[in-house]
Parts: C-alpha cells; sequence; structure tokens
C-alpha cells in the first residue's frame, strides 16, 4: 500500500534452510522496481537479523529496470527459516515492485535446549583422556550475555572453558603445569553475542597451536603451560560446570540457549544424547529443539527524532508502573518522558541517560526537581533493566540488581494519559514531552506499563499508539570497536553511529592513529630545524614498528644517528674456557626489527670495537641474525683480520691481528665494523682466556648510521608514456601515500591503482592543483587542493594523501589540509589491483613529466632509482642543486632553483640569511613583549553535498610544535604564551628559582596541566634551546635532554588568537614580571613570531610594546660567560692577594694586570650593548 510506512516482502521456506543466494527483478510490465535493499533473516519471524556484505555494509545493490534479473550470492550461507526483503529506494518514476528468487539446499541439524541449569556430561572410557590434536565445531544462540558453553580440566593443571563473558565469547586454555597464575591465557572473540541469532564456533588445536574462530574471524594464538597434549579427566562437560569447587574450576553461569551440531573430535554429542547413549550423561533439563523466548525488541534510529508515544493503561491500585530493557553505545539519551497532573506549571517524571548513568528526574518547575541516578557506565552495549514503581509518596527505580533509588514526594504523583519513550516529537506544540537531553539511539524491548506489556506489533501496524524512525523486531546495534580499526595499540570507543581512537601514549597520530608522530630520521629533524639531542624516530613510519629512541648528532651537513646499548663500558674477562666461554649481551635501545628497519632507511652503518688481549684467547663476535662473525674492524665478512693487517702494520707481521702474536703484553685491535646488513654486534664471545698470564678485555660503542638514502631517491620522467610499476601493498583499511615532484608541465598522474571497481589515484590536474580521487565501492571520492601560485615552476613540491575508514585527506606544501569523513554504513575496504603505477597509468595516458623524489606508502620506501634502472623513459636522479641531500638550505628553509644556480626561501624558518642558518635575534628590557595575531585559521567549503574541511596544516586540531632560544638571569620570567578566543593556552614560564615550567589549559573549567622538565635554574645567562611538540595527551619535551609528558584530557586548539613573547597579564604570576633578556629563533609550528616582528614592524599581525633591540643571543651568552667566570677567577684571586699583602705590600703587579683585565671585559660589555642600542 502507498501509504505502508516501511513495506517489505517477507518469504517462508517451511524449514530451516542453508540459503547461498538470491536475486530480484521488478514487476513486470511496469515501471516498478526497486533499486536497493535491505535483506533481514529469522528463524521465527519475529526476531530478525540484517545480512551484512562487509563488516559495515547492509545495503544490497538491486535493480535498475522492471525485467532484469540481480544476483546477490551471499558470502556467508545463512541458515534460517525466512527472509525478509525491505526495500531502500525503488524507481522514481514508480512504486515498489519487487519478485524475488532463493537458492539454498535442505540444513539438518542437531539441537539441544539448556535452560540454564542443566549441562550434557561427555564421559570418557577411561579415568583421562591425552589428546595432542583437538577438533570442537558447534552453533549456538544465547538468551543471556553469561553462560559456559564447554569445560573440561585435568588433575596436572590442564584445562579448557569456553564461555560467554558479557556477551564475547572467551576461550581459556591450558596445556599441563604453569609458573605462575597471572600466565593465564584467555582468547576473547565477537560481541553482543546474546543476539538470539546463531553463532558457529571452530576450535582447532595441534599441539600448542591454536585456531579458535568464530563466524567469519580466526584468532591464531600458542597455548601457555609446560604440555602439548591436553588431558582432560573423567569428562566434558556442555552447557555448564555441574560441580563447582573442583580443583582448578571457577564458578561461572550455566549457558541458557540452544546448541546445535556440537562436535568433538568427530563425536556427535547431541546425537548421543538423544540416543540416550550411555557415554552422555544429562543434568537438568536438557530437550532437543529449540524453544524461541517472544523477546521483540525495536530499534530507535535517530538520536534526534525517534520517539514511541504510547497510551497509559488505567492504573491499578493508583500506583504508576513501568518496566523495559535497553542497551545502547551512546552516553545520553531520553528513555522516558512522562507528562503530570500539574496546575499551572507542566511537571514531568523523565527517565533519561546521561553520562553513562541512569537518572530519573521528578521535575515540578523550570527550577525545581528532585533527582537520582544508578549505574556506572549503563551505555555499555550490553542489555539493562530498569523497573519505575511509585508507592505512596515515593518513587522507586531498580536497575538491574543494584539497590533501589527513591525520591520522595510531597504530594502523590498524578501521572496523565501518555507515556513518550526515546525521545519527543520534533512538531510538538504542547508541553505534553519534555526532553533535556538528545534522543535515544539503541534497542527496547519488554516494556510494560502499569504491569502490562506493549505489543510492539500493534505499534507497527499502527493500532497502538504513535512513533517516528524506529524499526521493529529487530535489534541494529553493531559493535564498532569489534574489530579494531584502531592501529598501533589505540583504544577504541564508540557511539550508536561511530567510533574513535584515542591514541594516546602510542606515538601517533589521525583518525585511526595510522600517522607517526615522529620523524623517520634524524635526517628529517635535521631539515625541520633541530640540533644534536634524543630523538624519537619512526624508521617504518605508519608500518608495524613501534618508534625508536635515538641521539640525533647533528654537525653541519652530516647527520649521525646512534643507538646506544648496555654495555659502553670496558669489560675485562678472566677465566674462561673453549667448553664455557665468556658470552657478553648488547641489549639495545630496539628491537631487532627496528634496527634492521633503521639499517636499511640508512646508506651507512658502522660500529667501532675495541679488543684488548692479553696472550691469545680465542673470540668472536655474533651478528643481528644471530651468525658467528671472526673477522674484526677494516674487512670484509669472510676475511678473518683486523685493521692493522690491512694497513700492514701489524705488532708481528707474522699474524694479521695484534692480539693473534701470543705477546705477553696487552695488544690492541681497534677498528670499525661497516658491514651493515650484519650490524649491530649482538654478542661477544670469548674463550680461553682460562690460561695463566690471559685475559682479554673490549669496548663495543653504539651503532651508528648516517645518510637517509630514501630522502632523496629521486627519478626523472621524461617520456609521457612511461611509469615505474611496483607490486601493490595491503591497504585495504588504511593507505597513506607521501612524495615529493617538480615539474614543469601542466598535469600528469603521480601514481594511479587500479581494481575490478575501486582505484586510487593522485595527480597534479591542473598547474595549481593536485587531486587525490579514490573509490571504495560507494562511488568516486574526489578532494582537490588548489595552491595560490603554480606548482608546476620547477619547485620541489610535497604531496602527502591518505584514507582510512574514518576519513580521508589530502595536503600539499603547508598549503591547507583538505579532509573528508567517510559515509558512516559504506564500504571500508579497498580492493585494488596487484600492480601500482608510479609516474603514470596502466593506459599511458595523462602520464607525468618531471621528477619524483622520496616516495613512501603505508612507511614502505620505494627504490625509485633502483627500477628506474630498468625502464625505459625514465633515468635516476633529478637535474638541479635542490635534489640532493646536500643541505643548501637548513631549519626549515626551502631550496628555490634558479637558472644560475639556487636561494634559500626562509619564509617559514625562525632563522634568516643566504642559507637559513642566521638566528634571528632580539633582546627585551622591562616590560617589552611582541605579540602575533593568527589568521583565520579554517573554513567549511560544501563538496556534492559532504562536508570538507580545509585546515591550514599549522592549526592542525590537537598538535603543537614550538621551539624557541633564550638567555636571561632573570627569574621569575615570562617566555612564550599562546592563547585562543576560547580561553585555552600554552605557557613556557621561568619559575622564581628559574625552573622552566610548561602550562597548558586545554579547558577553561579545568585546572592547566604544569610540567617542570628541567629543575636547575636557567636563567644562568646561558643560552637554552626549548623544543615542545604536543599530539593530542602526549607532550615532548627536549632542552638539556628528552622527557614525555602526558595531559589530563585532550582537546583542540580552537580559534587561535595570539601568540606573545615576553610580559603579558593574562597567564600565571609570571606574566606580570614579562622577560628581561634575549630571544633567538622563535617557532610556533609554521610561524616565526620574532622573525616576523624584526621584518615586518609596520604589519598589523604583530603588536610591538616597550624597548626591543636587535641582537644576537649567541654572543651575549658566551660574553656572559666570560664575564661569570673571570668574576668568580677574580673572587679567588683576590683573597690570594689580600693573604700575600699581608707579607709583602712593594708588589702589586700581578693584582694591577688582573683588575685591568676586569675592567677590559666590562668596558667591551658595555661597548656591545651600547653599539646594538
Amino acid at each position: 500500500e502507498s501509504t505502508d510506512r516501511s513495506p517489505w516482502l517477507q518469504v517462508d521456506l517451511q524449514d530451516r534452510m542453508e540459503v547461498t543466494a538470491v536475486a530480484t527483478q521488478g514487476r513486470h510490465g511496469s515501471n516498478d522496481w526497486v533499486s536497493a535493499y535491505m535483506l533481514l533473516y529469522s528463524d521465527t519471524g519475529r526476531i530478525w537479523k540484517q545480512y551484512m556484505l562487509e563488516d559495515n555494509v547492509g545495503r544490497l545493490v538491486g535493480n535498475v529496470n522492471p525485467d532484469s534479473v540481480v544476483h546477490h550470492k551471499l558470502s556467508q550461507s545463512i541458515r534460517t527459516r525466512f527472509l525478509r526483503f525491505v526495500p531502500l529506494e525503488w524507481s522514481p518514476s514508480g512504486r515498489v515492485g519487487l519478485r524475488v528468487a532463493v537458492y539454498g539446499c535442505a540444513y539438518r541439524s542437531y539441537v539441544a535446549d539448556f535452560d540454564g541449569r542443566s549441562s550434557l556430561l561427555y564421559r570418557f572410557n577411561q579415568k583421562s583422556m591425552s589428546t595432542v590434536k583437538d577438533v570442537i565445531s558447534l552453533r549456538f544462540k544465547s538468551r543471556q550475555a553469561e553462560g559456559v558453553l564447554l569445560h573440561g580440566e585435568g588433575q596436572r593443571g590442564d584445562y579448557i572453558t569456553l564461555e560467554l563473558h558479557r556477551g564475547r565469547l572467551a576461550l581459556h586454555l591450558n596445556l599441563g603445569e604453569l609458573q605462575s597464575s597471572s600466565a593465564r591465557m584467555v582468547v576473547t572473540l565477537g560481541s553482543l553475542l546474546d543476539d538470539l541469532h546463531w553463532h558457529s564456533v571452530l576450535i582447532e588445536r595441534f599441539n600448542k597451536q591454536v585456531n579458535f574462530t568464530l563466524d567469519r574471524h580466526t584468532q591464531h594464538f600458542r597455548t601457555k603451560g609446560d604440555g602439548d597434549s591436553l588431558e582432560v579427566d573423567y569428562e566434558l562437560s556442555f552447557g555448564g560446570i555441574p560441580l563447582p569447587g573442583k580443583p582448578g574450576t571457577f564458578i561461572r553461569r550455566n549457558f541458557h540457549g540452544c546448541m546445535e551440531n556440537l562436535y568433538y573430535n568427530g563425536v556427535n554429542v547431541i546425537d548421543l544424547a538423544k540416543r540416550r547413549k550411555p557415554q552422555i550423561y544429562s543434568v537438568g533439563n536438557v530437550t532437543f529443539s529449540c524453544s524461541e523466548p517472544q523477546l521483540v525488541a525495536a530499534t530507535f534510529q535517530s538520536s534526534s527524532s525517534s520517539f514511541l508515544l504510547l497510551p497509559a493503561p488505567a492504573l491499578i491500585q493508583e500506583d504508576l508502573s513501568v518496566r523495559l530493557q535497553f542497551r545502547t553505545w551512546n552516553p545520553d539519551g531520553l528513555l522516558l518522558s512522562s507528562p503530570l497532573i500539574s496546575g499551572q506549571e507542566p511537571r514531568y517524571l523523565i527517565l533519561q541517560i546521561s553520562s553513562g548513568r541512569l537518572h530519573l528526574t521528578h521535575q515540578t518547575s523550570a527550577l525545581k526537581m528532585s533527582e537520582v541516578s544508578a549505574g556506572q557506565r549503563v551505555n555499555d552495549g550490553l542489555w539493562h533493566s530498569v523497573s519505575l514503581n511509585t508507592r505512596g509518596l515515593q518513587i522507586i527505580m531498580i536497575l538491574d540488581s543494584e539497590p533501589a533509588s527513591t525520591i520522595q514526594l510531597k504530594s502523590y504523583l498524578q501521572p496523565k494519559d501518555k507515556h513518550y519513550f526515546g525521545g519527543c516529537p520534533v512538531s510538538q506544540n504542547d508541553s505534553s514531552c519534555l526532553n533535556p537531553t538528545m534522543a535515544f539511539q539503541g534497542c527496547v524491548r519488554l516494556i510494560l506499563v502499569n504491569n502490562q506489556p506493549v505489543d510492539l506489533l500493534s505499534v507497527q501496524q499502527g493500532h497502538l499508539g504513535n512513533y517516528n524512525q524506529l524499526q521493529f523486531d529487530l535489534c541494529g546495534i553493531r559493535d564498532r570497536c569489534l574489530y579494531n580499526f584502531c592501529e598501533h595499540g589505540s583504544r577504541c570507543s564508540q557511539t550508536w553511529s561511530s567510533f574513535s581512537c584515542d591514541c594516546t601514549g602510542t606515538g601517533y597520530s589521525g583518525a585511526t592513529c595510522h600517522n607517526s608522530v615522529y620523524e623517520a630520521s634524524c635526517e628529517h629533524y635535521r631539515l625541520a630545524g633541530s640540533t644534536s639531542g634524543y630523538f624519537s624516530i619512526d624508521p617504518d613510519g605508519s608500518g608495524p614498528l613501534d618508534p625508536i629512541q635515538v641521539y640525533c648528532n647533528i654537525t653541519g651537513n652530516k647527520v649521525w644517528t646512534e643507538v646506544r646499548h648496555n654495555s659502553s663500558n670496558a669489560v675485562r674477562v678472566r677465566g674462561s674456557t673453549l667448553q664455557k666461554p665468556y658470552v657478553g649481551w648488547f641489549n639495545y635501545s630496539a628491537s631487532s626489527e627496528q634496527l634492521k628497519a633503521l639499517v636499511s632507511l640508512s646508506e651507512h652503518c658502522e660500529q667501532k670495537i675495541i679488543s684488548l688481549r692479553y696472550g691469545t684467547p680465542l673470540s668472536w663476535w655474533v651478528d643481528r641474525r644471530g651468525e658467528k662473525r671472526t673477522y674484526w674492524g677494516g674487512f670484509q665478512p669472510g676475511v678473518q683480520q683486523c685493521s692493522c693487517g690491512l694497513e700492514e702494520n701489524c705488532a708481528d707481521m707474522n699474524y694479521f691481528c695484534n692480539c693473534d702474536a701470543d705477546r705477553v703484553s696487552w695488544e690492541n685491535d681497534t677498528g670499525i665494523l661497516s658491514y651493515k646488513e650484519q650490524l649491530p654486534v649482538r654478542e661477544i664471545v670469548v674463550g680461553d682466556t682460562y690460561r695463566l698470564g690471559s685475559e682479554a678485555m673490549y669496548v663495543v660503542g653504539p651503532l651508528q648510521c648516517s645518510d637517509d638514502k630514501f630522502l632523496w631517491n629521486a627519478v626523472s620522467f621524461y617520456q609521457a608514456a612511461s611509469y615505474l610499476q611496483f607490486p601493490a601493498l595491503q591497504v585495504e583499511l588504511s593507505l597513506d601515500v607521501s612524495f615529493y615532484f617538480k615539474t614543469a608541465s601542466p598535469s600528469g598522474v603521480f601514481l594511479e591503482n587500479m581494481g575490478i571497481q575501486d582505484f586510487i589515484r593522485v595527480e597534479l590536474s591542473f598547474p595549481s592543483a593536485v587531486t587525490f580521487s579514490f573509490n571504495v565501492g560507494d562511488g568516486p571520492v574526489v578532494l582537490t587542493v588548489k595552491s595560490p601560485v603554480p606548482l608546476n615552476d620547477r619547485q620541489w613540491h610535497w604531496v602527502r594523501a591518505e584514507r582510512n575508514v574514518k576519513e580521508a585527506c589530502l595536503q600539499v606544501d603547508q598549503l591547507p589540509l583538505r579532509i573528508i569523513e567517510t559515509p558512516p554504513d559504506g564500504h571500508l575496504r579497498l580492493q585494488l589491483g596487484s600492480q601500482l603505477f608510479v609516474g603514470g597509468t596502466a593506459t599511458r595516458q595523462r602520464g607525468f613529466l618531471g621528477c619524483i623524489r622520496a616516495f613512501n606508502m603505508n612507511g614502505v620506501n620505494f627504490d625509485l632509482e633502483e627500477r628506474a634502472k630498468v625502464t625505459p623513459g625514465v633515468s635516476s636522479g633529478c637535474a638541479g642543486h635542490c635534489s640532493s641531500s646536500a643541505g643548501l638550505c637548513h631549519n626549515r628553509g626551502k631550496c628555490i632553483e634558479k637558472s644560475s644556480g639556487y636561494m634559500c626561501d626562509c619564509t617559514n624558518s625562525a632563522y634568516g640569511g643566504p642559507s637559513c642558518t642566521e638566528e634571528m635575534s632580539m633582546s627585551f628590557e622591562r616590560g617589552a613583549s611582541v605579540t602575533y595575531i593568527f589568521q583565520e585559521p579554517f573554513s567549511v567549503i560544501q563538496n556534492r553535498s559532504t562536508t570538507v574541511l580545509s585546515v591550514p596544516s599549522q592549526y592542525s586540531k590537537t598538535r603543537d610544535n614550538m621551539a624557541l632560544s633564550f638567555q636571561t638571569t632573570q627569574s621569575p620570567a615570562m617566555l612564550l604564551t599562546v592563547n585562543t578566543l576560547s580561553q585555552q593556552y600554552v605557557a613556557i614560564i621561568l619559575a622564581r628559582n628559574g625552573s622552566l615550567q610548561i602550562w597548558y589549559q586545554l579547558h577553561k573549567e579545568n585546572r592547566p596541566d604544569v610540567f617542570s622538565p628541567i629543575l636547575s635554574s636557567l636563567a644562568d645567562g646561558r643560552l637554552h634551546r626549548v623544543h615542545i611538540q604536543r599530539e593530542g595527551k602526549d607532550v615532548f619535551v627536549q632542552v638539556l635532554f628528552f622527557k614525555k609528558y602526558t595531559l589530563s584530557y585532550d582537546a583542540a586548539f580552537n580559534s587561535m588568537k595570539s601568540l606573545t613573547l615576553g610580559k603579558v597579564t593574562e597567564v600565571a604570576n609570571a606574566g606580570s614580571k614579562g622577560f628581561i633578556g634575549c630571544f633567538s629563533s622563535v617557532q610556533y609550528n609554521h610561524v616565526a613570531p620574532l622573525k616576523a616582528a624584526l621584518l615586518n614592524r609596520g604589519s598589523s599581525l604583530v603588536s610591538i610594546r616597550g624597548h626591543l633591540l636587535e641582537s644576537n643571543c649567541r654572543a651575549l651568552a658566551d660574553l656572559s660567560t666570560s664575564v661569570s667566570r673571570l668574576g668568580k677567577f677574580l673572587e679567588i684571586n683576590t683573597k690570594e692577594v689580600g693573604k700575600d699583602n699581608e707579607h709583602r705590600e712593594d708588589n702589586s703587579q700581578p693584582d694591577s694586570a688582573v683588575i685591568g683585565g676586569l675592567f677590559y671585559h666590562l668596558s667591551l660589555l658595555h661597548f656591545f650593548i651600547c653599539n646594538s642600542q
């Protein structure tokens, strides 16, 4: 009927069948067809479940005309009796028209029903059963979130338990004795398994290796314990643990629901039980047909407009009673709003979820109310029961099995004749419904009003009450965190319609914590303007390996990455034998996989080794792969010589190592191990030092690597039809790609990968625009970044594109970041072809002409130069001064190609000069300050009805990167403050004792987080460099050394206002003191405020107060240090001179020289300051 609010076509197969495919057609000879539909299935015709194509997609594509047939082969067959086809879209020129066909076969099952107090015992023929291999399979559907499906145990400590716990399936398995109780292993799969639908379980074990499968998802793991076989005594129990209290058992609820096709190592347990075979003992009431409860649920779909209006049945004994069960993920939502009979002001009884707790409110006026609350986290996705009852002058609320909560009334409650569940009508003109929160989004069942059950079928058919945005006969809840799309160990949280990832403490950022917050190498830190110090690097970027903490030794254009170990001091060895040699282990601050990634990323790696031996003890070292190496520094593998043998200067020319000469003296072999595929040294082994006078000593230095070989790995494309072809990576759920390019062409494809329907493509679509386009199955999505200047200017430009299950984004240089959110119920997995094309397409059209370098996808660096050697139309390298690792421009400076050379663009650098190396310094007198005003941080642009955010990268939501150098002798002092229009701030101050403090105020209602990375005084006249990086809750501070802190909460810096150096009045007590001293090279993200003040004094973005002087902080600091040392020297010598004068008053020449020297230095200081003025 045209008035039907939710039409559907239902098919009864008369018995449970195994359905493998469906097909649809429109109505013959008409303009009626269904173009998209939802497929539901049920055993009873009352409790339905939606068939899902993927983990996220339940929408099936239908017809485009009335006569063609569209088949859908089900990826997983479904066993059901009833099918329901629910149209979602249909012919725009007609009505709903649907013919269906169902394909499948008969399905046979052996079913047992457990009532929560029963079980089946499978008893062995002998006292115990010991198995090396086990296969257990079954299907179940449960009425409860708790219950034991399988249990067995043995005397020696073996056990196996399969149970439901909080709606998840947990497998406890142990073979033999455990070293400690904390070693118990539990593997959990699934969620929301108390949905009254069938689920398949398969457990396969061989020795310690186990495959644990639930429905379509498998977990592989190894068991704990000291055995390889599972030894179970007497029996296995199914459905519960009949005798709790046996050694090693733990009391759990028995299973309440149905099992079918239960097999243990080929034995059909239910068939044996049904035929009353002696191996099976039945405990309690086990029946062999599945009873179906009438727990019909309704899904409230919208958080803004869902509601259910029910008339109130007649009161029994004048007491109001409401009961219901609910489940949801949302922390807020209205469950019940009941208007009350009142005088002038309306009164309400309101039951709502607020911040995860259940609140009952009796509101008698806009300002007067009584309230009680219960529960801690009722938005956990589980079913919860709540009941409300009035008894005299009391309203009693009971949640689950918690103690009752009571509201005392001043007068008797008089409810009106209706109740609103879940929300209020949007077009409510009267005051009969009040909703102080959002509408409920979740499932509700077993509604009873005044002890009378509500027939939801009558509501659906329009015979009872009214509703909006409800789906009947099914609970549409989904666990979006079940198959965790949050990467790198981040935590997933969810609401009804979406999920989010908490990246705190992971070292990664982004919607799914995919992106590393660290640079890939020390070379990247050098290009970003960092100096030597401890840093975290992530050689594989967004790949699976964790970041590594290293020391970056940055000197000029050479950068060394040092990974240190636990044995840096000299080790002396005596008393070892060949049978029991001495073994020295080296534990590095990185795993073997991390070290391998670092070595692979580096052009050169080395490790210094010093070996001193007295006598001739036999020794060798073990490499990264665990292989024995007998060569030493200076030679290649396999050559058993030392560096003195290479240089022909050994102490005894008959040997190739000094230590082989068997001299009665200490002999030294020192060299550099540089065959990087075998580094680092894992062990040093020393053999025969047991002989009289024989001993050894060794020192192994840190692993040192230099030159990021992929950062400048470049190729030139000089034929439009050419491309580089690589095997495609696994990028189904997360894809990120980054590279640099330079070109003179107006357009060209940087990369492309085509699947049958899905694809990804990044291209220069116009001279001033880069486009990232892709299709995951929901239609093409296009993101474009437009530049105000042409990008085909023969200069290097950086591109990064990312797509994950939450969003897609595109960034070019420092232009605004483009972000588009993925549809919440769209396709998740990107199905691409096996070949990735770089610099062109498979059709050889729209190829790129120019250079590409540093090409990286999902943390994998592509060796473009190596592939170019065998590819026509492509050559290794790229012409120009700015195409190498020479480091022509520093401190964020950008190298610009010129016809006769190059120049450095220092716009985004806090430094100046030809190479962006000259410090921009300014001396501040008392009360002086510089304030930089931020421009508008972001704009919102509509694109094809989908919101696309354009966010400047320097104002990333939860990211800060700031650095400054300062020199002062005054404290307290305010160094730097960043403010927002929403009263957020970050401040860097010197406390009264000169220690450094960092203040973060991200929420005006909470206390600020305060960190003190340096407790000693920095007001010592020396030049200090502070570098702070924030990623969400994580704050990384580098001063004298590296430290990491965690904020108490995460928040975005919204509506950036200003950055101030020196005196402010808004933040902390130190703000009024200001700053007296010198600032240098101040950077906040991509803003250089001090440089802007020096070069743009008339700009509206910069405000200067007080007396400021262009200066040189480093020279001031050096001079201050010299004067301080001279003062101490003078003080010491003055005391000595005083003593000498008591005996010799005529000799004053040395003192005059000292005092004269002091005056000279003080005069020089005065001269410097005057000239600065």
